[in-house]
């Protein structure tokens, strides 16, 4: 595969819950060492897309390829971070860190150092998470989102309840990554922020793709 290879294909992607359809036959494909950003209504199925690319979410039919594995087998070249934090709020960065480099297999403390200072945190900051405000709390989420250097990053609403001035810089750090030649995706609703730091905005509408562009532009819905 060469460098401008498609990174990720996704074939006809379904996924059901129940009766309802939350991807309706999705089929796209992303290219290395770009910076997505998927846009759309609540339901509009982007949370959903990116847990199927995440392995989160098993397709109902379809298919999902990730340097030619599927998403389970390419696990360890993912990085996800949800929408709720998933940190421990009585444990430090550092111990975070270090619970989530153990299941990774990550010896030592250099590499969580490294994650925490990348996102301009401190790794001697003894304070508990919980106390942490809410940019610094989606900071360290991403500290462990990259902690295993992932070559995919999947963010979803990463600025969410962030103040401007910490979302920018989290923006900052994305663009980095991404010249860095980290493939990223962000799932959010703030699309603004991301203006001249996306390489593509994708829009989605009743589980499926329904346009993509190099720059942010009103929804084809009408609605932005």
């Amino acid at each position: 595969m060469t460098e401008s290879a498609a990174t990720i294909r996704v074939t006809n992607l379904i996924k059901q819950f129940g009766r309802f359809a939350a991807l309706r036959g999705v089929t796209a494909e992303f290219d290395s060492g770009r910076f997505h950003v998927i846009l759309g209504d609540n339901g509009a199925g982007k949370t959903t897309l990116l847990r199927a690319l995440a392995g989160l979410a098993d397709p109902t039919r379809g298919e999902i390829s990730i340097f030619d594995k599927n998403p389970h087998e390419a696990c360890r070249e993912i990085g996800y971070m949800a929408h709720p934090s998933l940190l421990y709020d009585e444990m430090s960065g550092m111990e975070n860190l270090r619970y989530f480099a153990r299941l990774y297999d990550i010896a030592g403390d250099a590499r969580s150092s490294e994650a925490i200072r990348s996102v301009g945190l401190d790794p001697e900051l003894s304070r508990p998470v919980g106390k942490y405000s809410q940019g610094m709390r989606q900071r360290m989420s991403l500290a462990r989102a990259i902690l295993h250097d992932p070559k995919i990053l999947l963010l979803d609403e990463p600025f969410s309840n962030v103040d401007v001035h910490s979302a920018q810089e989290m923006v900052g750090l994305l663009k980095q990554m991404r010249d860095a030649g980290k493939t990223i995706f962000v799932v959010t609703h703030q699309a603004a922020l991301l203006e001249g730091a996306a390489d593509e905005f994708i829009w989605m509408q009743a589980g499926q793709i329904v346009d993509r562009t190099r720059h942010l532009v009103p929804d084809p819905a009408g609605r932005a």
